[in-house]
């Protein structure tokens, strides 16, 4: 999995990765060069009192060291912006394949997962990419450079490499088998506590409300802890990685400096020689050392690039067509064919066989009990979900058919949980229809009985809305979000519960300044509240995933058990009619 995500987000970047490695050649054959020059100074040089020789070999020794680290800086450089595209590239990815999903896939997946792969997964796998942009090529030349410089300067000295380099791959390699499970486990405490918070920062007044905050308190310790003592099982592990390493270092040094004075010592080895194979052996060191400190991350990202995969390579339960509709010849009409529902795995299907249809200017009501399939109904028309069986079709043409953007301004929405972004009211209306006039956003609120406190509030249209609408009330939240659909002027009005948070008296203003509105289009209005439904055109009696009643309301009083039911739970008979 990490292997195809770092070729299909890396590809668009071939050039400069191209440079990375170059400049990293660069740079490590430099590496490779300065120790064997360092010893020529000291052993034809310092030895012999040869200033002049020392001068000669010194300049190129400061050359070669500016194009070092000119070509170090580079390589950081462009390496950098290789792992900030590919990071950027790839959280764009995410997004839209998450914007295309059902809500049967935001069901499966769940927001804080989805965040949390967005973010920090992203992250992990982006920092592995800034790793192998600076340490790709460097690591295995220099480590293959450096022994063979090593080896060129005194071969006898040569075992303590087949040693040194075994014992320091061992060490690191038996930690980073532990850390495996640990990464996995980690991302998964992650998303579990931005489960929690997320919750907690939504659910606050019902929190407050309870006298909950010691619980959820105890909660949010819970999961945290669970996350800090995963973490700190990581951070243990890894931090007995550098001292291992450098107790390798060390004693490799030693070892060399004292097997070498034996080889000084009987005129088998020069000490400028002695130098410059320490110097080699610190390279091929630091070169494994730097190729498992990168092995370390990779662990980590491969996990985190699973779980990016999962989210970028699930289909979508609703396929945009192949060849879509791109205008129709009918307006504001809607038919319902048999259409059945059922999620993945469930034993009985949700929606079962549901047929009716509405016309330009008809009002088609739809009243249940709680969990009876109102709202999926409702989102089967704009392709929230698709059928399993029958059709939805909206002007004569099927809208697994139609062209989303087409159907996109056919249907105006208004679901049951109202939901505002942050900006202003007038940001949040023009959501609807973005070229809407100021005009035509009062007209709107005027409509939805939104106007009054619209216009008491400071700064009017530009008055500020928190994230979620959470500084109005339920009931203006509301009015706003109906006002937004109005604002789009649509053919299909879809309201889902919408009325639920007002009054009774603004309920019956708003419905009378929206019947003469919507005289061309199609209107579908999902209540609980009889008063709301009563004068629709047609309403339908939803029990168990079936229409158990269809009719006018003085008809369903007459012929529907269920019907009946409900409004004598409400208010008397002889009230309703």
């Amino acid at each position: 999995m990490l292997i195809t995500l770092l070729r299909t987000y890396l590809r668009p970047y071939r050039r400069p990765l191209a440079a990375v490695m170059v400049l990293q050649l660069i740079q490590t054959i430099a590496n490779l060069y300065l120790p064997n020059l360092n010893a020529d100074i000291i052993d034809k040089g310092v030895a012999q009192g040869d200033t002049n020789y020392i001068w000669s070999v010194g300049k190129w020794m400061l050359l070669i060291s500016g194009v070092q680290i000119a070509a170090a800086i580079s390589a950081v450089y462009f390496g950098a912006k290789v792992a900030m595209g590919f990071g950027r590239d790839l959280r764009a990815g995410i997004f839209h394949q998450v914007g295309n999903f059902s809500a049967r896939e935001m069901g499966s997946f769940g927001a804080p997962t989805l965040i949390t792969r967005n973010t920090n997964d992203v992250q992990q796998v982006q920092m592995l990419v800034l790793m192998v942009c600076t340490m790709f090529v460097s690591a295995p030349i220099m480590a293959v450079g450096g022994i063979f410089m090593a080896l060129r300067e005194d071969a006898k000295l040569s075992w303590l490499l087949v040693v040194c380099v075994p014992v320091l791959v061992g060490a690191i390699g038996l930690i980073v088998i532990r850390l495996v499970p640990q990464f996995r486990v980690m991302q998964v405490k992650i998303d579990k506590v931005n489960q929690v918070l997320r919750e907690q920062i939504s659910g606050m007044r019902v929190v407050r409300a309870f006298v909950r905050e010691d619980y959820e308190t105890r909660r949010f310790a819970d999961a945290n802890t669970d996350l800090t003592a995963t973490a700190l099982k990581v951070g243990r592990l890894m931090a007995m990685m550098f001292p291992i390493v450098m107790l390798v270092f060390n004693s490799s040094s030693v070892a060399v400096l004292w097997f070498g004075a034996s080889r000084i010592d009987s005129g088998g080895m020069q000490i400028g020689g002695l130098i410059a194979f320490l110097s080699y052996l610190m390279q091929i060191l630091l070169s494994v050392m730097m190729a498992t400190f990168m092995s370390t991350m990779i662990p980590r990202a491969a996990v985190c690039a699973d779980r990016i995969q999962e989210v970028l390579t699930c289909e979508s339960s609703v396929v945009p067509p192949q060849s879509p509709v791109t205008k129709v010849l009918q307006h504001a009409t809607l038919e319902m064919r048999g259409a059945t529902f059922a999620y993945p795995g469930a034993s009985d299907p949700v929606l079962r066989n549901i047929t009716f249809s509405v016309r330009p200017g008809e009002t088609t009501a739809i009243i249940g009990s709680t969990g009876a399939g109102k709202t999926t109904l409702l989102g089967l028309i704009p392709r929230l979900f698709d059928v399993t069986q029958g059709s939805v079709l909206i002007d004569g043409v099927d809208v697994r058919e139609l062209s989303p953007s087409l159907m996109a301004t056919m249907i105006g929405l208004v679901p049951q949980r109202p939901y505002l972004f942050s900006g202003t009211v007038a940001s949040n209306l023009r959501y609807g229809n973005p070229q809407a006039t100021d005009d035509d956003l009062w007209k709107a609120l005027t409509i939805a009985q939104a106007k009054g406190f619209v216009e008491a509030m400071p700064l009017q249209l530009e008055a500020p809305i928190a994230q979620g609408g959470t500084n109005v009330s339920g009931g203006q939240r509301q009015r706003l979000a109906i006002a937004r659909a109005l604002v789009r002027e649509p053919e299909i009005y879809l309201f889902d519960d919408s009325f639920s948070a007002l009054d009774l008296s603004t309920d019956a203003k708003l419905r009378a300044a929206l019947r003469p509105h919507v005289t061309n289009s199609a209107v579908i209005i999902v209540a609980q509240r009889v008063s709301t439904i009563a004068r629709a055109d047609q309403i339908l009696v939803i029990d168990d995933g079936a229409i158990v009643g269809k009719g006018t309301h003085e008809e369903l009083l007459n012929n529907c058990p269920t019907y009946q039911e409900i409004v004598s739970s409400q208010l008397t008979t002889e009230d309703a009619a």
